[in-house]
């Protein structure tokens, strides 16, 4: 699109469409094909076999790449994506630096993969004077900001130098911020990681991921990765990421109200001996917030007194759904110690609002804590 940069909405709702043409959809169906017809020398062709590529995979390439700024790859789930970048992009000898407190699978990847092709890990905090002082002959430095759940937030322009000057490439998961919250690549990163199964398609119905590089040379490589690993999305989940980015931002703007509203009721709470949500004035990462985030996103953490009283909690509500995961339309909440892979309290609950009105939202949690604590 030439002219003015648009607003956060009318890139979602435009990006990857194709110009106007008379009779076509606004957005083409999805192209289902293993192979294609082919005749002669393959050449330069790009459609050959389906494993190589497929016109809607472009698509949502060509939007998630508008709204990130820079070049998409979508694979069929965000750790596809993830595995791609850790065992692609480190180098055999030089250590990653990988969050000890963000999303576990990542973890394990280094645990029982990177290191037996001779990648150590560094295991840090996400703590900005802990990550600058880990780099040292690191070859890759990966940070989630918010952190995963704890929503701890880093400098990411800050970190990007320090990486930089030490010859690592910086990778950021940005599936908490989404692009239109935050934008790494603009900040310095070197690549972006992101499930799309969140907020990106925001129904909680596919599963899908995205790597987006800012040198498109590496975006190529990643591609070839993909093309030989077979880790290709269906085009049917991809049709429908792209067909959900358009209501983005509207579905954000709801959803971090309805966050909003929550943090600052539980923060009045008396049972409650923790909030962490950016949004608040309070929140340590507040101010690193301010700086780097359009907004400040769906999730609240906050810790109740034990498991019981968390699970009581959990139990009462009716708008609030148990559910792992986040970003979709619902609000779901979840006892984060269940999966014994985080280190958080017993009581430390994962709130991840939806859509739903405000007013109702904040009447149930209200109700289920009120209950919780009989």
């Amino acid at each position: 699109m030439t002219g003015p940069r648009r607003g956060p909405g009318t890139r979602a709702v435009r990006a990857g469409q194709p110009e106007p043409r008379d009779e076509a959809p606004f957005l083409p169906g999805p192209t289902f094909a293993a192979p294609y017809h082919l005749s002669g020398e393959v050449g330069s062709r790009v459609d050959v076999y389906g494993r190589d590529d497929n016109p809607t995979w472009r698509g949502l390439e060509a939007a998630i790449g508008e709204l990130e700024g820079g070049n998409a790859v979508v694979f069929p789930s965000g750790m596809a994506a993830a595995t791609a970048v850790l065992l692609e992009l480190s180098q055999s000898g030089r250590p990653v630096v990988l969050p000890s407190d963000g999303y576990p699978a990542v973890r394990e990847v280094a645990r029982d993969h990177l290191d037996r092709r001779g990648v150590p890990a560094r295991l840090v905090a996400t703590e900005q004077q802990a990550i600058v002082g880990a780099l040292a002959d690191v070859s890759l430095l990966w940070i989630e900001t918010p952190s995963n759940p704890r929503l701890d937030v880093v400098d990411i322009e800050v970190v990007a130098r320090a990486a930089h000057d030490h010859g690592a490439l910086l990778v950021v998961d940005n599936t908490l911020a989404t692009p239109l919250g935050q934008s790494p690549l603009h900040l310095g990163a070197d690549l972006v990681v992101a499930s799309g199964s969140k907020h990106l398609s925001g129904h909680s119905d596919l599963i899908l991921g995205y790597v987006a590089a800012r040198d498109a040379a590496r975006a190529q490589q990643l591609r070839a990765w993909r093309t030989l690993t077979g880790a290709i999305p269906g085009p049917f989940e991809a049709w429908l990421a792209h067909r959900s980015i358009a209501t983005l931002e509207v579905r954000l703007a709801r959803q971090c109200a309805n966050a909003a509203a929550m943090a600052e009721l539980l923060a009045g709470r008396p049972e409650v001996s923790l909030v962490r949500y950016p949004g608040l004035s309070d929140d340590p990462s507040h101010g690193v917030a301010c700086r780097q985030m359009q907004i400040f996103g769906s999730l609240v953490g906050f810790v109740l007194p034990d498991r019981e009283w968390a699970e009581r909690f959990l139990d009462q509500a009716e708008l609030v759904v148990q559910a792992t995961s986040f970003g979709g339309a619902h609000t779901t909440a979840e006892r984060r110690a269940r999966w014994g892979s985080t280190d958080v309290a017993e009581g430390w609950v994962r709130l991840s609002a939806g859509i739903e009105d405000t007013g109702d939202l904040v009447s149930d949690l209200t109700h289920a804590l009120d209950a919780a604590r009989r």
